[in-house]
């Protein structure tokens, strides 16, 4: 990297001009191994099928219309001036295996859960589910181009996941009772999703694959620069990842999950942005992509900024793109729900490199 020529990993919100960004894939994916950590955040209705299909392949044709939905979505980012980079993928149903346990893999679908980008810097986090401990592989050769042009790169202590971080028997907390986890604090576990930046401010909040010894690693790791705020959520179901929870959409304007967070429980300094509160997600009709989806209706909310006015919807969401259009925002309609079965929406599908501003404090 010279004077003239700026790193190429920079961002430091969800909202900045989008300029760079690293879409996941489906290639190579198989079904989630069946593991503990796994049955405590997907639906109750998947967890049926996982012993008797894990590790298989998904079906071609949900397979071919996630390829579909994805390549129409490259298609808008590239259209708009975007630059779209690829993972790597190999064989997620090769077995591997550490001195403490083995497992097959998952697939390559959502890079927003392995690493966080902070500035110019990239952090691979430290994942609780065992099938995504070589996830990382995939992401390699794009990062040492990072990396060779300037870019910080770390990652968090990886894991051991032996059988002592995690509770068997976990059950979702019933209203109104602490929150319980399937992981404890024996070591440090976090996904990247479970962290929305907002320039020197950054919320995350507890979850199925993030406790706190991971906000405490990221906190020292961060430094004095930056405030890690942790949100209590009131989901008491099978909380993972709040990127369909809590979303920043502009500087002042906060998208809000109902199921998730109680307004007046959240910290003042965000109680003064405009908050909206999203609408009941539209549900899709029974079919092949309800039967191998493993994400929460609410995923709905999992939407994509290009920039501080445009944002993309999954195009059956048409109460949410009203309400959005109603508080001044242009939303982009496209199909997406075929992808969900691979772990996301558009916000986990994507790791932004590099957004167009600086860093600055929004409170």
């Amino acid at each position: 990297m010279t004077s003239e020529q700026p790193c190429p990993v920079s961002t430091h919100t969800e909202w900045d001009p989008l300029e760079e960004v690293i879409v996941g894939s489906v290639e190579d994916a198989v079904i989630a191994p069946d593991h503990c950590s796994v049955r405590a955040v997907v639906p109750d209705k998947l967890l049926a099928r996982l012993p008797g299909e894990q590790g298989r392949p998904f079906p071609p044709a949900l397979l071919d219309a996630a390829r579909r939905e994805l390549q129409a979505f490259v298609d808008l980012l590239q259209g708009a001036g975007i630059t779209v980079r690829r993972p790597v993928t190999h064989d997620s149903a090769i077995s591997f295996k550490t001195p403490y346990w083995s497992s097959r893999g998952f697939c390559y679908a959502c890079p927003r859960d392995g690493f966080l980008i902070i500035g110019d810097q990239i952090i691979e986090t430290p994942m609780a589910w065992r099938s995504r401990f070589f996830e990382g592989y995939a992401y390699k050769p794009v990062f040492q181009s990072y990396f060779d042009n300037g870019a910080r790169w770390v990652a968090a202590p990886r894991p051991m996941l032996r059988d002592e971080v995690y509770d068997p028997a976990h059950t979702p907390s019933p209203p109104g009772m602490p929150m319980t986890y399937v992981i404890n604090e024996s070591e440090i576990l976090f996904d990247a999703a479970d962290f929305m930046r907002c320039g020197r401010d950054i919320f995350c909040q507890l979850s199925n694959v993030t406790n706190m010894a991971g906000v405490t690693w990221l906190r020292r790791h961060l430094g004095d620069g930056y405030k890690v705020h942790l949100l209590k959520t009131v989901n008491w179901r099978k909380p993972m990842h709040i990127d369909a929870s809590f979303i920043p959409l502009a500087p002042g304007k906060l998208l809000i999950n109902p199921a998730d967070f109680d307004v007046e429980g959240l910290p003042p300094l965000v109680r003064k942005w405009d908050l909206i509160i999203a609408p009941e997600p539209e549900k899709a009709p029974p079919g092949l992509f309800s039967d191998y989806n493993m994400c929460s209706d609410w995923l709905a909310l999992n939407i994509f900024s290009l920039d501080e006015k445009r944002l993309v919807v999954e195009q059956r969401q048409t109460g949410l793109a009203r309400l959005l259009e109603k508080h001044g925002f242009d939303v982009v309609l496209l199909p997406f729900e075929h992808y969900n079965p691979f772990g996301g929406a558009f916000h986990c599908a994507t790791l932004d490199v590099r957004r167009r501003g600086t860093l600055e404090s929004y409170f």
